[in-house]
């Protein structure tokens, strides 16, 4: 079965049924459900992190982490399945790199290398932001972005600075 790397964050509560109180909570959330997906096994889940926020305006700080999984669905069918957690926990898309309830992104997929209207394989900035190498660190330092290299060595290239481990 394929291998996939999905990364999680989060910097509002939502305010409708279904959504969280926290940040945290919301993270908590999606990876039960990823996990409860019938075609979704997740392997391992990385330690939570608090980081700044990048984007405009003055928006609270974000909670990441990632989850490695193997599926059965397609990387098309993954995003769909993932947008629709998205969906369920109050995601509404309004603004890019604006604040809100939940992100699901596909990191890696299975080494793929992809560039459609609705997808982009590897994640096209994952390579320079700490924020997704920290998590991707502990689930896999090896871990090679197509197309950039190791995770261990893409993240010594990166600034750590506003990134905290949350104690989970």
């Amino acid at each position: 079965m394929p291998e996939a790397f999905i990364g999680l964050g989060s910097n509002l509560c939502g305010e409708s049924e279904g959504v969280y109180k926290d940040p945290k909570m919301q993270i908590q959330q999606a990876i039960k459900k990823i996990g409860g997906h019938s075609k979704i096994n997740i392997l391992a889940v990385s330690s939570l992190y608090q980081t700044g926020a990048i984007g405009p305006g003055d928006q609270p700080d974000y909670v990441n982490a990632a989850v490695k999984i193997e599926t059965s669905l397609g990387a098309q069918g993954l995003l769909e399945a993932l947008q629709l957690i998205e969906n369920q926990q109050g995601r509404i898309r309004v603004e890019r790199w604006g604040a809100r309830t939940l992100d699901l992104d596909i990191l890696v997929y299975d080494q793929l290398i992809e560039n459609t209207q609705h997808l982009t394989l590897p994640h096209p900035r994952a390579h320079e932001r700490a924020f997704v190498l920290a998590p991707l660190m502990d689930l896999k330092p090896d871990l090679v972005i197509p197309d950039h290299g190791k995770v261990i060595d893409l993240l010594a290239n990166c600034s750590m600075q506003g990134i905290v481990r949350l104690n989970n």
